[in-house]
């Protein structure tokens, strides 16, 4: 029985991989839960799966969760700080961080100080502080476990593989719903196209990530420190089909891939449960359905945001971490109709600019950029 913490567990994310736990029951327990806003699914989830702890970030949220929830023998807490204190429970083997943003740096830092598995879906912790990140988990003995699909797939690629050296990784990207508009088209495109994406089902900050590029600008920075890799042995490329998740080339010239409908399931399960795989009966690849796998290059000058995080990742520091913050911004205030689709990527670069560098940022270097990187972006609309 491996007990688990699910950060985000009203999530896209956390949601999927409550459906994976119910169907083994008798390899994982639920031990804590812990949402920002959602309080009535969360609510449904206590009652559901029973934790020992319930955490929801907005303290505006705790009476309705507290009165919902009295009668049953469950520990309800409430802030950020309660999910810091919840990660470090002595009965907790991993935590599934699947909170958004900048938000699960933290608890994952926490988490890794306290020696819990890390089954990593929150992309920016990595994206913020990736050298601290790994440097912690390398010091506590502690394993980061992918979870999504494309650092899933590179992570099943080199299982096996003997370690053998890596000459480089190809992430792929399904393009979104904008793959095919131009720069003009882009300028007029609305939230609500925005979150429409062919192929996956997300929360709305990743998805709208996804139609502007970011988020495999993000997944280009994580694969970075996941891997070891230099920023030269990543390369991105569009596959509208979704069906190959990444690749890893060999320096044999040999190239593995992975490859599966798009299902979400598959990567949290088999993080949950490395080095098992658990049986999945979710749909099978047919390949008599896809008769023609595409590929084609990524296109920075009409989705800038992966040129500057191809400017991030270079210039390493706290850049990634300013990126992010900015980004943060950006997607919220398009969200809010406060500004366009193309002017997220405007406030992304005037943010980068004009943030304070640091070379070498300590964790207090990371909080203190993060605050000022978020000043900055908001004063630009």
């Amino acid at each position: 029985m491996r007990n688990l913490a699910i950060l985000g567990s009203t999530g896209s994310i956390g949601t999927q991989a409550l459906e994976v736990i119910s169907e083994f029951p008798d390899l994982f327990g639920v031990y804590a839960l812990t949402a920002h806003n959602r309080v009535d699914l969360l609510i449904e989830q206590a009652f559901r799966y029973m934790p020992e702890v319930v955490v929801i970030a907005n303290e505006q949220k705790y009476p309705e969760l507290k009165e919902a929830l009295e009668d049953l023998p469950i520990k309800i807490w409430a802030g950020s700080e309660a999910i810091v204190q919840v990660v470090q429970m002595e009965p907790i083997d991993m935590v599934l961080t699947a909170m958004v943003g900048y938000a699960g740096l933290t608890p994952t830092i926490a988490a890794i100080k306290a020696g819990k598995a890390i089954a990593l879906a929150n992309k920016e912790t990595l994206v913020v502080a990736g050298e601290l990140i790994t440097s912690l988990a390398s010091a506590y003995n502690v394993p980061i476990l992918p979870v999504d699909s494309e650092h899933s797939a590179i992570f099943q690629c080199l299982n096996g593989s003997n370690q053998n050296p890596i000459e480089k990784i190809i992430l792929t990207a399904s393009g979104g719903p904008f793959r095919t508009k131009t720069r003009e088209e882009l300028a007029t495109v609305t939230k609500e196209q925005a979150l429409k994406h062919p192929n996956w089902t997300m929360g709305a900050k990743v998805t709208v990530d996804s139609a502007s590029m970011m988020n495999k600008g993000f997944e280009m920075i994580e694969a970075k420190w996941l891997f070891e890799l230099t920023p030269e042995q990543i390369q991105i490329l569009v596959h509208p089909q979704s069906i190959i998740h990444s690749m890893v080339q060999f320096v044999d010239g040999a190239i593995m891939a992975q490859l599966g409908t798009p299902d979400m399931k598959l990567p949290i399960a088999y993080a949950l449960s490395y080095p098992i795989r658990l049986p999945n009966h979710s749909e099978r690849l047919d390949f008599n359905r896809y008769t023609s796998l595409t590929f084609e290059e990524v296109d920075t000058k009409r989705f800038r945001n992966l040129a500057y995080s191809m400017e991030a990742i270079h210039k390493g520091g706290n850049m990634p971490c300013i990126l992010n913050a900015a980004n943060e911004v950006a997607v919220d205030a398009f969200l809010h109709d406060k500004i366009g689709f193309l002017q997220m990527s405007d406030v992304i670069e005037q943010t980068m600019s004009k943030s304070s560098f640091i070379s070498n940022p300590t964790y207090e270097d990371y909080v203190l950029t993060d605050k000022e990187a978020r000043e900055i972006a908001m004063n630009l609309f």
